[in-house]
């Protein structure tokens, strides 16, 4: 059983944090604290000049982080580091297309699995595209994680067909961020899905209070939370990492509620 399919045997909390915001040693401490919470996947941002999927908030932390010295070779790193003390938790990398060319799919697949990554998100790679870099990642063992948006409609059929690792529903149109409230069926989208595959699926997009964690996990299999973890680090920097673990403790517990 891969690391990904272990942390969805029961209703999964993901976190995701933008690497180098506000320092690569502060993200390896606050992923640690996260996982310590209750996170059972890791979501990491690698920094990017133009995040177009992202809201203000997360579009700050890429920001700050490449003001600060991040880059691919760092954030690699990181997850090494990270891997020598939290071997079973799945890592998986969010990016845009243009630093996995960049880097050449190839090396950056073989580098992924090298440190220990178990899958990738690109939200800007067009799902009829992902030939581009599925042969160098299929070949490393990396798992493309799909994305599902309430404009899918026809395409969830072959989405979900070759889905990898979780599918990650988008929960709303438009980009990231914190959402009082959320107008998607998300059920029947998930209900759609669970008819052409059987992986886990996970709510993200505005995900951010235990409430909103319990109904979407009992929809769901878990839930995905960024910008209000990202905005706890934008507020406490570098003394983030007690709220950190106490806000994936709330979180974790909210999913748990929904079994």
């Amino acid at each position: 059983m891969s690391r990904i399919e272990s942390a969805f045997k029961e209703k999964a909390f993901v976190a995701f944090l933008t690497a180098g915001d506000p320092s690569m040693e502060k993200s390896e401490e606050y992923i640690g604290r996260l996982i310590d919470g209750g996170a059972d996947v890791i979501e990491i941002g690698i920094p990017f000049s133009d995040p177009i999927a992202e809201g203000p908030v997360i579009q700050s932390a890429n920001v700050r982080a490449l003001r600060n010295g991040a880059n691919l070779s760092k954030v690699f790193e990181l997850v090494k580091n990270v891997r020598k003390k939290y071997k079973e938790t799945p890592i998986v990398f969010l990016t845009y297309i243009n630093p996995v060319y960049k880097y050449g799919a190839e090396n950056f697949f073989k580098k992924c699995s090298e440190i220990g990554a178990d899958g990738i998100i690109v939200p800007d790679m067009p799902f009829e595209e992902r030939g581009e870099i599925s042969e160098a990642a299929e070949k490393y063992g990396i798992d493309i994680v799909p994305l599902i948006a309430p404009t899918s409609e026809d395409r969830i059929k072959l989405i979900s067909q070759v889905a990898q690792g979780y599918i990650y529903i988008v929960s709303s149109m438009g980009v990231t961020g914190m959402r009082s409230e959320i107008k998607t069926d998300i059920a029947s989208i998930v209900e759609t899905v669970r008819k052409y595959s059987d992986k886990p699926t996970a709510v993200g997009f505005g995900i951010n209070k235990p409430e909103q964690a319990t109904k979407y996990s009992a929809i769901a299999d878990g839930v995905i939370v960024g910008s209000a973890i990202v905005k706890i680090i934008e507020r406490l920097g570098e003394n983030a990492g007690d709220e950190l673990y106490n806000y994936a403790k709330e979180m974790k517990e909210a999913c748990l509620k929904a079994e």
